[in-house]
């Protein structure tokens, strides 16, 4: 392929580039026959005031802005003679073309077209007016592809044939960075080569969304629990201990103190107290 300023031409661009430059030779080819703007016959004398002499070499001034070549003026008075210019002409036209020019067939309509929105972008072969932007060729972010179709990186990028994408600043603020933009079609037929069926699709949807309820349930209790132990920290215990009921044995009576003691038969506790 042609490099032009750092930019690698597609083939369609250098068939355009070729059509563009037959289409002048021919038009060069009428000039020389008949310049429209040429005062004089050009089966006549070309006068002294019309030949302009560069380098030793003579050309004729066609008024036109650009310079004919002195071979194709008849001299001495001899008839024009244009077929061997005509045949120069024919032969460069014949030879330059070298580029073959690919015609792609619209998977729609059927037609023969050289280059395409879709062919050139995501290498779809359908023609502009059997484009559907808004429908089955609209187009759909990677993050929307992601949750809708449940895909990964990998299967944008590395799962072969990587799909192809255009960037597009983000609407919603320019500063961030850069949407990537994939054809819908494309992005459904991927979704069916990792799931395989639509009901497979659908069933691995339900099950992230119970998995999104559970998560949502355990997180609402962690955050009632931590609340719960910040309020009420003095009397929440992890683990709740089962009661100890005291059975105590006979009283003592302390003379001294006037009062009464007694201990628990089942643990070292000693109660103090007065009878009234």
């Amino acid at each position: 392929m042609t490099e032009t300023g750092g930019r690698v031409l597609t083939d369609a661009e250098k068939a355009r580039i070729e059509r563009n430059r037959i289409k002048a030779l021919h038009l060069r080819q009428a000039k020389l026959v008949a310049h429209p703007y040429q005062k004089k016959n050009i089966n006549s004398v070309a006068g002294e005031e019309s030949v302009i002499k560069v380098q030793g070499a003579k050309y004729i001034d066609s008024g036109g802005g650009f310079l004919l070549e002195q071979a194709v003026i008849p001299t001495s008075g001899q008839p024009i003679t244009t077929g061997a210019a005509s045949t120069e002409i024919n032969k460069v036209s014949n030879d330059a073309i070298s580029i073959p020019i690919t015609f792609e067939e619209c998977l729609d309509c059927g037609d023969a077209f050289v280059e395409s929105y879709l062919l050139s972008n995501f290498g779809h072969s359908v023609c502009d007016k059997c484009r559907d932007p808004d429908g089955r060729h609209s187009l759909i972010t990677r993050t929307e592809a992601k949750a809708e179709y449940l895909l990964k990186d990998c299967d944008f990028d590395r799962r072969d044939p990587p799909l192809r994408y255009i960037s597009r600043k983000n609407p919603h603020n320019v500063r961030w960075g850069e949407m990537k933009l994939y054809l819908l079609m494309q992005v459904e037929k991927r979704a069916m080569e990792v799931w395989g069926t639509e009901e497979e699709l659908s069933r691995q949807h339900e099950l992230r969304e119970e998995q999104r309820e559970v998560t949502k349930v355990k997180k609402y209790n962690k955050q009632m629990k931590q609340l719960r132990m910040e309020m009420r920290s003095s009397l929440f215990t992890k683990e709740t201990k089962a009661t100890h009921e005291h059975e105590f044995g006979p009283d003592t009576y302390n003379e001294t103190d006037d009062n009464y003691t007694h201990t628990c038969l089942k643990c070292p506790y000693t109660e103090t107290y007065e009878k009234m």
